[in-house]
């Protein structure tokens, strides 16, 4: 089901050892309602709000978070950047523009990568222990879900393993197909690596 989009050069994560594995979570949900140090953002590069889950943490998190936005003057697609969660029951929003998808050979892979990634070492630099992630990419930038799965999970598995930091992630899924895709994926590395199944429940 899936194929290996990842770039040449990362490591597999086939043989992911239980306890990274351990550390990932699938729910299907609000993600402004997730009660973690960190939720992310998947953000326009103006970073002043706009449709889909950008517009609802927005809302969700009232004007304050617009006006802290206004002073960060915007964000390129794949980098990060990090806010208060103002009423939010989560301490931080992290804002990352992911890639619009045009062919999968203009780079995409690499800037969705690097989103997670940069919303990663933001968490890791401001010391949280737990983050939520929607699917970046997959809404209007059109981006295909089971791509965007593999590199999502790839990417936080890797960045686990190759700095030793360890952090609870969610991927909150507000449709049924990124909700299924994500279950799936993630259940066939447990498989693979023998952890046991997610059960959405740690926080």
């Amino acid at each position: 089901m899936f194929d290996n989009y990842f770039i040449t050069g990362v490591r597999a994560v086939a043989s992911s050892s239980s306890e990274l594995l351990d550390r990932l979570f699938v729910r299907r949900g609000d993600i402004t309602r997730e009660r973690v140090d960190a939720i992310v953002n998947a953000a326009n590069p103006s970073l002043l709000g706009g449709g889909g889950v950008d517009g609802a943490i927005h809302r969700a998190a009232g004007p304050g978070l617009l006006e802290e936005c206004r002073r960060l003057g915007g964000c390129r697609h794949g980098e990060a950047r990090i806010t208060g969660g103002h009423k939010l029951p989560s301490r931080h929003v992290i804002h990352t523009p992911g890639p619009v998808y045009k062919d999968g050979a203009s780079g995409e892979h690499e800037t969705l990568r690097s989103s997670y990634r940069n919303s990663l070492d933001l968490a890791m630099r401001h010391g949280l222990r737990s983050i939520a992630f929607p699917a970046i990419s997959t809404g209007v930038y059109a981006y295909p879900p089971e791509e965007a799965c593999e590199v999502a999970v790839k990417t936080v598995l890797n960045f686990m393993a190759e700095t030793g930091y360890r952090i609870d992630v969610y991927f909150v899924l507000f449709d049924d197909t990124n909700f299924s895709t994500y279950s799936a994926y993630i259940g066939s590395l447990r498989e693979k690596g023998n952890a046991p199944p997610a059960d959405g429940g740690k926080r």
